[in-house]
């Protein structure tokens, strides 16, 4: 499963909204701006996220927009799926043969249970040195 930019995009909006959360309205001007992002493709993006429910708009000289939840409460799976619509690596309804769609099915749950358990919160507290220290957790056998 490849994210595009408008994924990509809409979550660093996200982010930059879920880092000043509680200090009021920021403007798609200023996200842009600090991501060298374009500020109309920003605006495509905001238009669904605001209808999901995700953020709000404020109106004025000092407007911009909110998340209408908490950073905790928002998932990178709630994002992507209004952005990119459902998570799935392939078509796997057109698959005859039983061994591949359980494989299909069982890529498409992990990659949803990654994102679905991951939340802004998650994402604006990331440092290397917890991924590191999770890193060591990990086993891989060649």
């Amino acid at each position: 499963m490849k994210i595009s930019t408008k994924g990509r995009y809409g979550l660093t909006i996200m982010m930059e909204l879920a880092m000043k959360f509680g200090e009021g309205p920021i403007s798609l001007k200023s996200i842009a701006e600090k991501n060298s992002l374009s500020e109309h493709y920003l605006e495509q993006l905001i238009a669904p996220l605001r209808n999901a429910g995700y953020v709000k708009s404020i109106r004025g000289a000092y407007g911009g927009y909110v998340l209408s939840k908490e950073p905790a409460e928002i998932t990178t799976g709630d994002i992507i799926r209004v952005l990119e619509g459902p998570i799935s690596p392939v078509d796997f309804t057109e698959e005859d043969d039983p061994a591949k769609r359980n494989l299909w099915l069982r890529i498409r749950d992990s990659i949803a249970n990654v994102m679905d358990s991951t939340t802004l919160e998650h994402l604006i507290n990331y440092s290397e040195e917890q991924d590191k220290d999770n890193s060591d957790s990990y086993m891989f056998y060649i």
